[in-house]
């Protein structure tokens, strides 16, 4: 192969996002030999070669050991599985270390932790319903948090991304008298929520910067942000008056906006319906009224309320939504509209 067509191992190595010396243990074990050796054992690589080296640079980054990324290399149906493999077996790890910690800061003679007992079903129920109100981490982390609040009769979840705000309370089984607040990470709490929902009951508690979530015989810990929480109840109290209200079926709004085909939903409310492409029928208090939304956040909101109706209160075509729920507890849900694109088709 012509040297016009490789690559200096230094080039290679910035193209790939690894060091030289890297690439050189990677071909003195195996795993990536380069294409050309010089007679002065220079190294050079092909392009051809860049998305191998990423590949090892990715299985490494998740600890993965020599042997198994040059399985993972050799390819075949059971490349993904050896891939699935060792990250439940990292889980398992973390897992362990967490357990470990609880109990090594129990002997150190930590502060107890003031607990909330609920079923864990019902807890992770809850905390999906608001996590589509959280925020990918960026300038402001605490938005990829959701605001936990304990009191002596109720739990309260809450979390917003600015363009939603989504609260959930629920009753608790046991709760003792002293409340507390912590915002839990949100992509702590997505991990945690497949082994909270097999828990029969979660005892919840929070110290030392972690929420801790105590289920039947083993113990998961989420980061507590340190970030204050948006001041929600001031923005639900500063809302304009509802102008219109719609009650309607929550499976009957969902089926339609999932068989929307553009990303904007004109809101078409009449006097005994609500039309986004087609009618649906409902209950409607106030004046006809049109408003326009992301079907990406209009779709969690409703999606995610409780029971089967949803309450819609309107206040006018530049103003959020607030979207009710209640059954089990209680969800809202504030979504704001969006402008059409002048010409867009969104019906």
């Amino acid at each position: 192969m012509p040297k016009s067509e490789l690559l200096t191992i230094g080039d290679f190595a910035r193209a790939c996002g690894v060091t030289a010396s890297a690439l050189r243990f990677y071909a003195d074990s195996g795993l990536l030999a380069p294409a050309s050796v010089g007679a002065t054992g220079y190294r050079y690589y092909a392009v051809e070669q860049v998305p191998r080296a990423e590949l090892i640079r990715r299985l490494r980054e998740i600890d993965m050991p020599l042997e198994q990324v040059a399985r993972v290399l050799a390819g075949g149906q059971g490349a993904a599985r050896l891939v699935d493999e060792h990250v439940a077996g990292l889980v398992r790890r973390v897992d362990r270390a967490r357990e470990v910690a609880v109990a090594v800061k129990a002997a150190l003679g930590a502060a107890p932790v003031p607990v909330v007992r609920v079923r864990g079903a019902v807890f992770a129920a809850a905390v999906e319903q608001v996590l589509t109100a959280t925020a990918p981490e960026g300038d402001v982390p605490v938005l990829n948090g959701v605001h936990v609040e304990v009191s002596a009769g109720a739990i309260g979840l809450t979390a917003t991304d600015r363009y939603r705000l989504s609260t959930r309370t629920l009753v608790p089984d046991e709760s003792g008298e002293d409340g507390w607040t912590a915002t839990a990470h949100a992509d702590d709490l997505r991990l945690a929520m497949a082994w909270v929902r097999r828990q029969h009951h979660l005892r919840i508690g929070v110290r030392s910067w972690v929420l801790q979530l105590a289920g039947d015989d083993a113990v998961r810990e989420c980061r507590v942000l340190a970030e204050p929480f948006p001041d929600y109840r001031q923005v639900l109290e500063s809302l304009p008056p509802v102008s219109t209200r719609v009650v309607v079926a929550r499976n009957a709004l969902v089926e339609a906006l999932e068989q929307h085909h553009d990303p904007v939903v004109r809101l078409d409310v009449t006097d005994a319906a609500v039309s986004l492409g087609r009618a649906v029928d409902a209950v409607v208090d106030g004046p006809p009224t049109t408003v326009h939304f992301a079907v990406t956040t209009l779709h969690p909101a409703v999606s995610s309320a409780v029971g089967p109706d949803v309450m819609l209160d309107l206040a006018g075509a530049d103003q959020p939504v607030v979207i009710r729920s209640a059954d089990d507890g209680d969800v809202t849900t504030l979504v704001m509209p969006v402008r059409p694109e002048p010409g867009g088709t969104t019906t």
